[in-house]
């Protein structure tokens, strides 16, 4: 057996392969996607007996995938991650550019309909924004979490990465500029002047002038971080919905209470800044609208 048909065969330390694969990606949340969905792949690989990387083998994960239950998308990112780790394998001599290439043919699971995913109502939505302690101010940076969250619909990565300088004025009006989302895109999001209030009371009580936004705190309810995680979002919006409620639910309520207020559905595109937002801005010939944004068609408001 030749030292690479080894490799194939037992895939070696992981870590060096792992590596490679997550190196060479650009997004945070593509690397923690990827990640996820790699780990999972070596612990049945190794359950399996590591019996070779193949085409026969992810043929045979996607079945057990399948069997799991797991959603389309959920299953496609587990194979587009082993078709990147076999590439990567390949342009690095651990693997043969053959193998690779027989397993980037593995097709895809098809999504059977559409999954629509949980939303608010509005009057759910005002309920939850209503429901920090605004006296405290840990309930003081919640509430201008959530209020960014439904009022601007931006990913939980999104918050945590969010800076005094993202925020600033054009045609009259507050927005977060140059946002940097999944994918790497950038965008422009049109804030309402109840999620610029919610901000205000935030820094004012925290004192933050420049850097991030928001900060980790602990239970004495002072600042411990300059910085907050994504994870650290999602329980604060796990939190105040019961248990029950997504980070992602907050960003498919403002394109919910959005679209039903009368927001055109080119611009609650531009404002999410989905990957197919260029598509839609040649197909439909539209530019963002800042006078008439979506995140006005919310009807949502900050209680004093």
């Amino acid at each position: 057996m030749s030292d690479r048909t080894a490799i194939v065969t037992t895939f070696g330390s992981y870590q060096p392969v792992l590596s490679l694969v997550l190196d060479g990606l650009t997004s945070e949340h593509s690397r923690r996607a990827y990640g996820q969905a790699l780990n999972t792949f070596l612990a049945w690989y190794d359950r399996e007996g590591r019996p070779g990387l193949s085409k026969a083998t992810v043929q045979r994960y996607r079945a057990c995938l399948q069997s799991w239950g797991l959603a389309p998308a959920t299953i496609n990112l587990h194979l587009s991650a082993i078709r990147k780790l076999a590439q990567e394998g390949a342009d690095n001599g651990l693997v043969e550019q053959g193998m690779a290439n027989s397993i980037s043919r593995v097709k895809g699971v098809k999504a059977q309909g559409v999954r629509v995913g949980n939303w608010l109502t509005r009057e759910q939505a005002q309920a939850l924004l209503d429901t920090p302690d605004v006296t405290r101010l840990k309930g003081i940076r919640d509430r201008a979490i959530l209020a960014v969250m439904l009022g601007g619909g931006l990913r939980r990565s999104e918050v945590a990465a969010l800076t005094v300088d993202h925020v600033q004025q054009r045609e009259g009006r507050w927005v977060i500029v140059d946002l940097l989302g999944k994918g790497n895109r950038v965008r422009t999001v049109p804030m309402p002047s109840w999620t610029k209030a919610a901000m205000d009371s935030w820094t004012l009580a925290a004192r933050i002038t420049s850097g991030h936004v928001f900060r980790a705190m602990h239970k004495g309810d002072y600042i411990s971080s300059e910085t907050m995680t994504p994870q650290a979002v999602h329980d604060v919006v796990k939190t105040y919905g019961d248990g029950s409620l997504a980070a992602h639910d907050l960003r498919r309520t403002y394109a919910k209470l959005a679209h039903r207020g009368g927001a055109g559905l080119d611009q609650i595109q531009l404002s999410l800044g989905h990957a197919s937002i260029q598509t839609t801005e040649r197909y439909l010939g539209v530019t963002q609208n800042l006078t008439d944004a979506p995140c006005d068609h919310l009807g949502l408001k900050l209680e004093s």
